[in-house]
């Protein structure tokens, strides 16, 4: 038995933020720079009463009225998210019942961030083989607009909202293939990419509010999302590249033999470094963050779906697939697309 992905639906907010409307609000912010560096020109934000779970709904909604297969024969829902609706229940639990799908099937969060999708399908993908599930709904899903200060341009100037559902199910032979794994993680690192407050261990208060401009001139509190940029570009360029060539051994293969590269959608700047790092061909690696930006665990099935509706991605080509950040936690795979 083999698993593979059989299709993907995808969805982005309405609320579009241009680098031009980031540069009016924002006059000291040279736009036209971190453009270019970037790769960004605009990134979908959620309205303030839309969540990580509505615009789950709306991609697993499209994903499900393709009728891949019946909605009684999925027996897994598991949802990658650092936003969720509420601490408790899980968003899963809530799409479930929002999708109507069927009560024998299980329902889990997890979060892992920018490699959530990998680590996604390896789940899936083991669910499959140790046929506990036959199908398995893996959903992708976040608002980090809802955690950035908006005077911070590290942060605001990359991270997009969107959601994306993947139907990954068995398949026979010919078929597409989930293939090899390579994973790791790196705690120590955990505090260059953290909101830190907010939960248990530091709750929310007016002092973690108090707002505070860095030595950049950025401006957060305690309750923003932070990242050390340089911090997660070095982990980024030091473990992405060796995650890549365990996996080609892994797998018996030379970077050759790969079609597409589908990297986490970061930023530009950082995906041509580690192709250059990679010896990566640049008509081998997959851009696809314009007009999306860093979608964190939904970047990598925005860029799939784009390329296959577009027609570059095609029946039978070999795909590496990696995802890295927060936590620190990297995630990369080998994947045959059916």
């Amino acid at each position: 038995m083999k698993a593979s992905i059989l299709g993907i639906g995808c969805h982005v907010p309405e609320g579009m933020e241009t680098n031009e409307d980031l540069g009016r609000e924002n006059s000291d912010w040279n736009m036209g720079r971190i453009g270019e560096k970037t790769g960004i020109r605009a990134r979908p934000v959620a309205a303030e009463d839309e969540t990580a779970c509505d615009l789950a709904y709306e991609a697993a909604k499209k994903l499900l009225d393709r009728g891949l297969v019946p909605a009684d024969e999925i027996d897994y829902l598991i949802f990658s998210t650092q936003t969720p609706d509420h601490f408790l229940p899980s968003n899963a639990c809530q799409l479930q019942h929002r999708l109507g799908l069927p009560g024998h099937i299980g329902a889990l969060d997890f979060s892992v961030g920018c490699a959530g999708f990998v680590f996604g399908l390896q789940l899936a993908k083991s669910l499959i083989l140790a046929r506990a599930a036959r199908n398995v709904l893996l959903v992708t899903g976040e608002t980090y607009s809802k955690l950035i200060h908006p005077k911070d341009r590290t942060v605001r100037a990359l991270f997009g909202d969107a959601a994306t559902a993947s139907l990954i199910g068995a398949s026979e032979e010919g078929a597409g293939e989930i293939g090899e794994f390579v994973v790791g993680t790196d705690g120590s690192c955990a505090e260059s990419l953290i909101v830190p407050s907010g939960a248990f261990r530091l709750p929310r208060s007016a002092a973690t509010g108090e707002e505070f401009a860095d030595s950049q001139g950025c401006v957060r509190s305690k309750d923003n999302l932070y990242m050390d940029a340089q911090a997660v570009f070095s982990f980024s360029l030091n473990t992405v590249p060796q995650a890549i060539a365990a996996l080609l051994d892994k797998c018996g293969l030379a970077g050759d033999d790969v079609d597409w590269y589908v990297y986490h959608q970061a930023n530009q700047f950082m995906m041509e470094n580690l192709a250059t790092c990679s010896n990566i061909p640049a008509e081998k690696m997959v851009y696809h963050l314009e007009n999306v930006g860093n979608t964190v665990s939904s970047s990598i099935p925005l860029a799939l779906d784009a390329y296959v509706q577009s027609g570059r991605i095609k029946p039978g080509q070999r795909l590496v697939l990696a995802g890295f950040g927060v936590g620190f936690t990297w995630a990369v795979c080998s994947v045959i697309w059916g």
